[in-house]
C-alpha cells in the first residue's frame, strides 16, 4: 500500500479494520499521521466492504458497529462504509471463522429493509454532520491519543493547527460492557487554560459538562453510545466584562 501510494494512489486502503485494541489502533495511527509515511499516504478507514466482515462486528452486536463508525469518523478525514451491511448491522458471516459475508452482494443482489429500527441511520447522519462542521476532523493532521487509564477505553484529540476546533473523541472499545475512566488531557498544548474551568460539549447526546484540570471522569455505556464526541469551549470575557464560552 505504502509502493501504490507513493506511486499516485493516495486514496489508500489501510488495516484499520483490523486494528480492535487501544494499543493496536494508537500503535497504527501513530505510524501514519506521525511518520514521514503521512508526506505520501492518505488512509481511506473503512470497517468493512463487501468481502470483510470483521470477528470484532460478527460477535458485538450493534455496539460494535456503532464504535467503529464514530472510529472511522474521527480518526481520519476519509472514512467509507459498505451499506447497507452496515448501518443495519449484518453479522452474518458464510460459515464460522470467515470473515465474509453470508449472501455476499459479490454475488447476487439482495433486498434491504432499509427502515429497520435497528438501523444506524440516524447515528451516521450525526456523525457526518459534526464532520462537516468541525475543520479538525476534516483533516489527519493534529491527532493526538491521550491516557484513559482503562485498556477498553480510548481517548485521542484532533485539533486545527490555530487550535480554535479541539475535538476530544472517546470510544467504549468493549461492545458489552459499561467501561470508565479518567482521561488526561495536555491542556497546555491544546489551547486550554489550566487555572480556568473550560466547557466539554458532548455532540452525540447534546450535554454540556464543566471541566476542570487535565483529569476528567468518563463513563461510557456501549448500548446507549459507545463512544462520545467532545467539542472544547473556553471561556472567555466580553469587553462588557460579560463570560461567555467560545
Amino acid at each position: 500500500m505504502y509502493r501504490l501510494a507513493k506511486c499516485g494512489f493516495t486514496q489508500s486502503y489501510t488495516y484499520f479494520a483490523w486494528r480492535h485494541t487501544a494499543w493496536e489502533i494508537t500503535q497504527y495511527f501513530t505510524e501514519l499521521t506521525q511518520t514521514p509515511v503521512s508526506d505520501f499516504f492518505r488512509p481511506n478507514l473503512w470497517p468493512n466492504t463487501p468481502d470483510i466482515l470483521t470477528e470484532y462486528l460478527q460477535t458485538g452486536g450493534r455496539p460494535a458497529f456503532a464504535a467503529r463508525l464514530v472510529l472511522a469518523a474521527t480518526l481520519g478525514a476519509n472514512y467509507g462504509i459498505y451499506g447497507p451491511a452496515f448501518e443495519l448491522c449484518d453479522a452474518r458471516a458464510k460459515e464460522p471463522g470467515s470473515e465474509e459475508y453470508l449472501d455476499s452482494e459479490k454475488f447476487q443482489l439482495r433486498s434491504w429493509n432499509i427502515d429497520s429500527p435497528d438501523s444506524l441511520r440516524e447515528m451516521i447522519t450525526l456523525v457526518n454532520e459534526i464532520r462537516h462542521e468541525n475543520l479538525a476532523l476534516q483533516s489527519d493532521r493534529g491527532l493526538r491519543f491521550h491516557t484513559t487509564e482503562n485498556e477498553s477505553l480510548i481517548a485521542y484529540t484532533k485539533s486545527t493547527t490555530d487550535l480554535a476546533d479541539v475535538m476530544l473523541t472517546v470510544v467504549n472499545l468493549d461492545p458489552h460492557h459499561t467501561q470508565a475512566g479518567m482521561v488526561t488531557l495536555p491542556l497546555k498544548d491544546l489551547g486550554l487554560d489550566t487555572d480556568k474551568s473550560y466547557q466539554a460539549h458532548e455532540l452525540l447526546s447534546g450535554a454540556r459538562y464543566m471541566w476542570n484540570g487535565p483529569r476528567n471522569y468518563v463513563e461510557i455505556n456501549p448500548h446507549a453510545a459507545p463512544a462520545q464526541i467532545f467539542r472544547f469551549r473556553r471561556r472567555v470575557r466580553s469587553e462588557h466584562d460579560f463570560e461567555y464560552f467560545l
